[in-house]
């Protein structure tokens, strides 16, 4: 029995020695999504744990609290491999640039007086009960209202209280993310303005129905 006990402490040994290493990796990590050195602590942890559980059910008919299967330790690499892009170390991006996405949406007013009621309401129902809410004033703070209420998405100007005109989506290959911190809070052409290295992949244009030729185009895909 001394060889056995001497076996089960030098598992669990390697157990509290793995558990350590992935401490040790998740915070160098520091949160860092996808990274190898915590997934391959957390391989190592789980089946020193799995070891140590097999040991001490054959030895002694008792088991741990830890319900865990035994990883693969090379599956386990191809797996993770595949989660983060699917390159293999050393190899280089093909596609190293950023895509930007830009969208314009044109609307008519039928009503002010209409679209401001709606908009009121939209405010009052992000304001806390408590809070006083103060009216919308102008056409563009209706509308600024309605994206907020939203979540900034163009699917909520979708009311009868806007008349959709044509609008337009390009997407574009950049070198560089949009950096917000480079144009002022009043700026709004700066951001969308194309660089000169810029490159146009395509444009959607968007030509929105009448209500006269709703019915024509009613049944037909495009």
């Amino acid at each position: 029995m001394t060889d056995q006990y001497a076996e089960l402490d030098a598992a669990l040994e390697r157990v509290v020695e793995a558990a350590k290493a992935h401490l040790a990796a998740v915070k160098a990590a520091q949160g860092r999504v996808d990274d190898d050195d915590v997934w391959q602590a957390y391989v190592n942890l789980n089946n020193t744990s799995f070891a140590y559980d097999e040991q001490l059910l054959e030895a002694f008919g008792e088991v741990t609290p830890w319900d865990v299967e035994s990883i693969d330790p090379d599956e386990a690499d191809q797996r993770f491999g595949g989660l983060v892009g699917g390159l293999e170390d050393g190899d280089a991006d093909p596609h190293p640039r950023v895509i930007s996405v830009r969208q314009r949406r044109d609307y008519r007013v039928p009503s002010v007086a209409a679209l401001l009621r709606v908009a009121d309401a939209a405010r009052r129902n992000l304001v806390p009960a408590d809070d006083e809410a103060g009216p919308v004033d102008s056409v563009g703070e209706a509308v600024l209202e309605l994206l907020q209420a939203g979540d900034g998405s163009l699917s909520s100007l979708d009311v009868p209280e806007l008349e959709p005109l044509d609008g337009l989506l390009t997407v574009s290959e950049v070198a560089a993310p949009l950096d917000l911190e480079a144009f002022a809070d009043e700026d709004g052409a700066g951001p969308f303005a194309p660089a000169p290295d810029d490159l146009l992949v395509g444009r959607l244009d968007e030509h929105p129905y009448l209500s006269d030729e709703e019915d024509d185009h009613a049944g037909h895909q495009h």
